[in-house]
């Protein structure tokens, strides 16, 4: 016996016409209005036809959707992961550290080329970028952090859904602890990880101290916190944007690409293209 799907059609400013377009094409049961964003249809087709059907359909007309067991509400998963850079927050801190200290153009091109999944081993390109930023003011950090770094939309309602549902929240970042930190304490996470510049007299010195946190070790940390909770893969949300994220999305039943890069989105069980991190609450029931 095959288990029900909803599925679950949002973006901003959803037009009514175009949800009920959609539940003809899903042979839907029923319609929930979720908010004004976000509409649940009931009891959907979803063989793989209707979903790339769903799928195209959604494409064209600028419609995140989701075909989400019924009956799944988010109390029933335990952990909520998260890559930081293009993902919880807006930028990619080492290429505005880069820019900053004149150094982004060629920062940036290893930092885009990484992203796409280009360059295969994710320490070497994080090694060679470090590098360029040896003799940069430490101060620059905290510039970069004041002036440049913002949540993306919905990141402070997502996290608060998380907390009152009971999820565990875990920040995993190929980028620097610095930023993960402040991110902790300003957001309430539970756990974060990250990569830590060394600084020595005041200036980074272009090397990052100890084993690099790679996309192997993004997972690890997944599972280990996974294994401290006894939390299942369908228990487990892991969002991401770049190719550093698909070991650790794989280790969870919603994996989720954000904005993502062609061979993120490729791969990933769900997306949210043109709604707020928020939008994920969305497809939970009782939220």
């Amino acid at each position: 016996m095959t288990t029900a799907h909803h599925l679950v059609i949002q973006a901003p400013g959803l037009d009514h016409n175009l949800a009920e377009h959609a539940a003809a094409l899903a042979s839907a049961q029923g319609a929930q209005r979720i908010n004004a964003t976000a509409v649940r249809l009931l009891d959907v087709e979803h063989d793989a036809d209707t979903r790339q059907q769903i799928r195209d359909w959604c494409a064209t007309r600028s419609l995140d959707f989701a075909f989400i067991p019924a009956g799944r509400s988010l109390a029933s998963c335990r952990i909520l992961a998260m890559d930081m850079d293009s993902t919880l927050i807006n930028i990619e801190c080492i290429d505005e550290i880069a820019a900053l200290s004149g150094r982004g153009d060629q920062v940036k091109a290893i930092t885009e080329a990484a992203m796409r999944g280009e360059i295969k081993d994710f320490s070497d390109s994080l090694t060679r970028r470090v590098a360029l930023l040896e003799g940069v003011p430490a101060s620059i950090l905290e510039r970069v952090y004041a002036e440049r770094l913002r949540l993306n939309a919905g990141a402070e309602n997502l996290l608060a859904g998380a907390r009152a549902a009971g999820l565990k929240t875990l920040l995993v970042s190929g980028g620097f602890t610095f930023f993960t930190e402040r991110l902790q304490e300003r957001l309430g996470l539970d756990e974060t990880h990250a990569n830590t510049l060394e600084i020595i007299d005041g200036k980074l010195t272009g090397r990052v101290l100890g084993d690099i946190l790679d996309g192997a070790a993004k997972a690890r940390h997944l599972l280990a916190l996974a294994t401290r909770l006894g939390a299942e893969r369908h228990q487990v949300i892991a969002m991401g944007d770049g190719a550093n994220d698909l070991l650790m999305m794989e280790q969870a039943a919603f994996s989720v690409a954000w904005r993502a890069k062609p061979v993120v989105r490729a791969q990933a069980a769900y997306a949210l293209d043109h709604a707020g991190l928020d939008g994920l609450l969305n497809w939970f029931e009782g939220n």
